[in-house]
């Protein structure tokens, strides 16, 4: 675990009286206090805290090892105020956690364009679809499609995720093409094992549905689904980044046009605002201004 979070935590359970309010202060959870200070205990080699029912008080450890925490979140202020006032170029790795499809759909002209800007800034893309613990695993940032934020960490919202239902022409030329939702429930409807397996959710003119679907494939990456359905396996439903180009080649085609499937938010998660890193929070705001203004994802949402 990051041993300069670890003493500010530490520091900020002294200051603020309790871990409960070190939790506040820090925007992180209880769970997570508790965490960094039983390692900053193991990496001290002696408890560091009386803790009491009413009051936590210091050890003669602790009192050694505030003042040296002090210290170092001094020295690191420092550091971070050299960067920030530009007298020396972004540098230094990123990790970043992102889905396969994002990734590849997305993140890479974006990630591109970034390094081209920061030439000495270097990012270790790990994909993964799983939930992830972001500090265990060393991940500076996860970008994330979903509605089920976790409360314990921070999520900047970056763009809306809008997606499509669509099937190969020759799958629809052998089973029919549905003109309502509910004839969903006749087709092989290809889904994604991590949620909505059994039931998709659409929108219209404000009002919800939701359908009951089932299939003979189901998977938990969703490029896979993306390239059964051009070899005809059955509907899917996918982001429009994805399917827009393989509907416009003619290889996939729309259904049902006029449901919306639920939109999800594309997020940029991370586990703490303090001291971030200025190369981390220079991603951020870049990836903001990306999703917000770039032409190349623009065009992968048009309508």
């Amino acid at each position: 675990m990051d041993r300069v979070t670890a003493a500010e935590v530490f520091v900020a359970i002294v200051e603020r009286g309790s871990m409960v309010g070190a939790a506040e202060y820090l925007n992180m959870s209880r769970a997570m206090v508790t965490r960094y200070l039983s390692e900053m205990e193991k990496w001290s080699g002696a408890r560091l805290l009386h803790r009491t029912t009413r009051k936590l008080g210091l050890t003669d450890a602790g009192e050694n090892t505030l003042i040296r925490c002090r210290k170092l979140l001094q020295v690191t202020a420092e550091m971070h105020s050299v960067a920030d006032n530009g007298l020396e170029a972004l540098r230094g790795l990123l990790r970043l956690s992102c889905s396969q499809s994002l990734a590849q759909g997305v993140v890479v002209a974006a990630v591109t364009e970034f390094l081209r800007r920061h030439p000495q800034v270097s990012i270790d893309l790990q994909l993964e679809n799983r939930t992830i613990n972001l500090v265990e695993e060393r991940i500076d940032l996860a970008l994330r499609i979903t509605n089920e934020l976790d409360p314990n960490l921070i999520a900047r919202p970056l763009a809306e995720c809008c997606s499509v239902l669509c099937a190969a022409p020759a799958y629809l030329a052998a089973h029919g093409t549905p003109r309502e939702l509910s004839e969903l429930s006749l087709h092989n409807c290809l889904t994604y094992s991590y949620f909505n397996k059994s039931l998709w959710y659409f929108e219209r003119d404000g009002k919800n549905v939701a359908v009951p679907v089932s299939g003979n494939l189901s998977a938990n990456e969703s490029l896979f689904l993306l390239s059964a359905a051009i070899e005809g396996a059955g509907i899917v439903c996918q982001p429009r980044y994805s399917a827009a180009p393989l509907i416009a080649s003619g290889q996939l085609q729309q259904v049902l046009p006029d449901w919306q499937p639920k939109k999800m938010g594309i997020y940029a998660i991370y586990s703490t605002r303090r001291q971030m890193p200025a190369t981390l929070r220079s991603l951020l705001d870049f990836l903001v201004e990306w999703f917000n203004q770039h032409p190349r994802w623009l065009s992968l949402v048009a309508e």
